[in-house]
């Protein structure tokens, strides 16, 4: 029986006619039948008499590429300059960060402009943009940096050093719509941080979706098409006015105070009040409970129409009580102005959790890294890392099926993007093809033949 682990063979530099990123180079097909580089070259004033050897849209769209692929700095493009087969002339490390270097805060506006743009394509195409409200999850995260030489760097509310960046995401689609780069130290309940980056989120969607929710809209309107969701973070009077005032819906996690203890006090003992609650598929979550208090709560300071949703499950080791104190069940609410059963309401609150996952996927494709001293360059570097994340989205809504349809970018990047190939050349074409037996072939293959069909 043999144990050794590899095969005998002798490795040589030298070899050519194979590349082994043509998974990747799917994404980047796809993003050229969007017109993503030409959208970000419009956006992006050459700052000299002469024009660049890189096309600036071209440079930030290979930038996504590497970002997908697993790049955290600039010099990780050159896994794709060694494959001119592949992705064209690409420019070199100092190239990149010198485009990054040059996107001020102006440019950057135009340029996420540019993308909602590409954007309104892809969720004109994508079944999953055509169910119920568009909701918009708002969450924060620490960002940890080793260097306390980078602009605007502060120390955390959790010991640590670094960033606070805040960002919205749209629950549909998993996209980040909008991020913003703040302090370590920057509060998480920031009324205007929150309201600025939901702004930024709004003008991100369809010009559809978008219409009839912005600053000086009716706050009497009745039609809320844009649900904002949120953390206990904004639970603040502030933020869910001004949800009202630019007729956006509202659901956030409500802190403990004296009102919500009493109404919980008044309820607990009283089962009519309580409605077994469901989980996300629907079926019934053993032990919990809902009800629903605005009944026995002044919400006079409130919008109108809002309401407060308790829920209560067995307490378990480790849990927190955060609304009431008790030794057997842990209390958890939220405020609302949204209408429905509770029971259902609750399960759509809940669903507020996916926004940790949109952040996992994040720091594990550059939102971990922030290579720049300058803030402003950072910035320019956050909102690549969006558009990267957004693309891989869409390619995965509009081009993959199945796990890869959901996959992580772990996975994506050990399945699809890291496909190796052998390049043939024939009849004045260059023609790639996958290495044989590559568990996942038919999915690029069939990627190839959907993106083809993307106008």
């Amino acid at each position: 029986m043999n144990a050794t682990s590899t095969a005998r063979v002798k490795v040589e530099a030298g070899g050519d006619q194979v590349v082994g990123h043509v998974g990747l180079h799917a994404l980047g097909a796809f993003a050229d039948r969007l017109g993503l580089g030409d959208a970000l070259s419009a956006q992006i004033i050459a700052m000299h008499k002469r024009l660049p050897r890189h096309d600036r849209g071209k440079v930030l769209v290979h930038a996504m590429l590497m970002l997908a692929g697993g790049g955290e700095c600039c010099v990780d493009i050159e896994r794709l300059r060694i494959e001119p087969v592949l992705f064209g002339d690409v420019c070199s490390d100092s190239t990149l960060y010198r485009t990054l270097r040059s996107l001020d805060p102006r440019t950057v506006v135009a340029v996420k402009e540019a993308v909602a743009e590409v954007r309104e394509t892809v969720w004109r195409r994508s079944a999953a943009t055509k169910r119920g409200p568009v909701v918009l999850d708002l969450d924060g995260s620490l960002i940890d940096i080793h260097s306390e030489n980078k602009e605007q760097t502060a120390p955390t509310y959790k010991g640590g050093f670094g960033f606070h960046p805040l960002a919205c995401f749209a629950d549909a689609t998993g996209e980040m719509l909008a991020a913003l780069l703040r302090p370590g130290n920057a509060g998480a309940n920031a009324v205007a941080d929150n309201l600025q980056v939901l702004d930024e989120g709004v003008a991100q969607l369809p010009a559809t979706v978008r219409a009839g929710h912005g600053v000086g809209d009716d706050p009497g309107a009745v039609r809320r098409a844009v649900v904002a969701r949120a953390d206990s973070a904004g639970c603040t009077e502030g933020f869910v006015h001004g949800c009202r005032q630019r007729t956006i819906g509202f659901s956030v996690v409500a802190r403990s105070n004296r009102q919500i203890h009493a109404a919980i006090s008044r309820i607990a003992a009283k089962p009519r009040r309580w409605q077994p609650a469901i989980t996300q598929d629907g079926d019934p979550r053993e032990g919990a409970a809902v009800a629903e208090v605005t009944d026995l709560c002044d919400l006079s300071a409130w919008p109108s129409e809002t309401r407060l949703i308790v829920r209560r499950e067995p307490l378990h080791p480790g849990a927190q009580q955060t609304l009431f104190p008790s030794l057997d069940y842990r209390y958890w609410g939220f405020y609302t102005d949204q209408e429905g059963d509770p029971v259902e309401l609750d399960r759509f609150m809940r669903a507020h959790a996916h926004v940790e996952d949109h952040i996992a996927r994040l720091k594990d494709s550059g939102l971990q890294r922030f290579p720049f001293v300058s803030f402003e360059a950072n910035c320019a570097w956050l909102a690549v890392v969006c558009f990267a994340a957004d693309l891989v989205r869409w390619f995965q809504l509009l081009c993959l099926s199945g796990a890869l349809a959901v996959a992580e970018p772990k996975g994506l990047r050990y399945r699809l993007w890291d496909a190796p190939g052998r390049v043939i050349r024939s009849a004045r074409q260059t023609i790639v093809r996958v290495l044989s037996g590559w568990p996942d072939s038919d999915a690029i293959l069939t990627a190839y033949r959907r993106l083809a069909a993307v106008t």
